[in-house]
């Protein structure tokens, strides 16, 4: 899939290093439990690869057309954990520091959020964060997303006592 300045694709192994960089980076972190070591980095691109071959679909490798620079992802993933709203598809990004402020973010996630309701069959993706991060809730907000403080919710996956437990969500509904 394209954008007008990015490439969305499946994985390649030449992303493993650097997208092991920015989850090993405190600042691209900050509102996760911790960073990630090169193993787990390297898993997580491992599940990723399995839902596009299960679903056709997922976190999609960002690659900016001009240079061919890795800059992260984002796209779409089941979140399955206990919560009143799950199952949900929620749509999702992560970017290495150098690739912030360009609006990125929010053009690749406008064609996730498209790509999810023309083949995922929902009626709605969410989308979720800690109460902290002003970044990923400005996106949210930008893709017309909406927040009833009444779904707010302690992560499960997190630590009781965590400072990143507590996540807001954020919902859109089919156009």
């Amino acid at each position: 899939m394209e954008t007008e300045r990015l490439i969305m694709r499946r994985w390649r192994d030449d992303d493993r290093e650097p997208f092991a960089a920015l989850n090993a980076d405190p600042e691209v972190m900050e509102h996760f439990p911790a960073p990630l070591t090169r193993p787990q980095s390297d898993t997580m691109v491992d599940k990723i690869e399995r839902s596009f071959d299960e679903q056709g679909y997922g976190l999609w490798a960002l690659e900016v057309r001009e240079t061919g620079r890795f800059i992260g992802f984002t796209g779409l993933m089941w979140q399955r954990f206990e919560a009143p709203f799950t199952p949900a598809l929620e749509v999702g990004w992560r970017l290495a520091r150098h690739a912030w402020g360009h609006g990125y973010a929010i053009e690749a996630a406008r064609r996730a959020v498209a790509e999810g309701f023309a083949v995922a069959g929902v009626d709605e993706i969410v989308s979720m964060t800690t109460v902290g991060n002003r970044r990923s809730r400005a996106v949210m907000e930008r893709l017309g997303m909406t927040r009833d403080p009444a779904d707010d919710f302690d992560h499960p996956a997190v630590p009781r006592g965590h400072p990143v437990r507590s996540h807001v969500l954020y919902r859109l509904g089919r156009p």
